[in-house]
């Protein structure tokens, strides 16, 4: 769906500028970005690379197993149908943990593994349970203590304080989970049978 609405937004875009007459301008701003977007990539390599290393050398020292711990009676309740001890739990917190650490890298291999262990408690049902469903939630709107990617943006454009944007980030992805985990809880309530649990 997303790529018809994304193929309709460039088709309507080329139709105005072809009425309007700015074909030329939409030329110019394509090769533009395209060679703004490889520059950009090329000088963020630098600097994710050194985030990503400081945050191996924090996972290595054990700061993501330390993260678990804190995590483990949060998760245990925000995910009740989820046996003790089930590998699918260990790659919640470890999701949840290089998420806040803003290593998206680390988080993403872990909730595709989690989310393969919840279809498998799941019968092998196409249909998502009601864990998957807030995983999904959860991770989608996850907190972030340290946003190593929009840190790097900012200082390959020259930001004169590039890290201004950590306790934002952290106040907006906060509200954003805590929103994300309401609403599940309220759909999730509301689809219950009466009396149900």
């Amino acid at each position: 769906m997303v790529n018809y609405i994304w193929v309709g937004m460039m088709v309507i875009g080329f139709i105005v500028a072809g009425i309007n007459g700015t074909m030329d301008k939409v030329n110019e701003a394509i090769f533009t970005s395209a060679k703004e977007a490889v520059t950009l990539s090329f000088g963020m390599i630098s600097i994710l690379v050194f985030w990503l290393g400081i945050m191996k050398i924090a996972e290595k020292g054990g700061l993501l197993e330390v993260l678990a711990i804190l995590f483990r009676p949060i998760v245990k309740r925000l995910f009740p149908d989820i046996p003790k001890d089930h590998p699918a739990q260990g790659y919640i917190l470890s999701n949840m943990a290089a998420n806040l650490l803003g290593l998206g890298n680390a988080a993403t291999p872990m909730g595709i593994k989690a989310m393969e262990q919840l279809k498998i408690l799941n019968g092998g049902k196409n249909e998502a349970s009601r864990s998957m469903i807030t995983l999904l939630a959860i991770n989608t709107s996850s907190i972030t203590l340290i946003p190593t990617t929009i840190i790097a943006i900012r200082m390959s454009y020259n930001s004169q304080s590039p890290t201004d944007i950590v306790a934002p980030t952290l106040i907006a992805t906060a509200i954003s989970t805590v929103g994300a985990i309401l609403i599940d809880r309220y759909y999730y309530y509301r689809s219950l049978p009466k009396g149900g649990k």
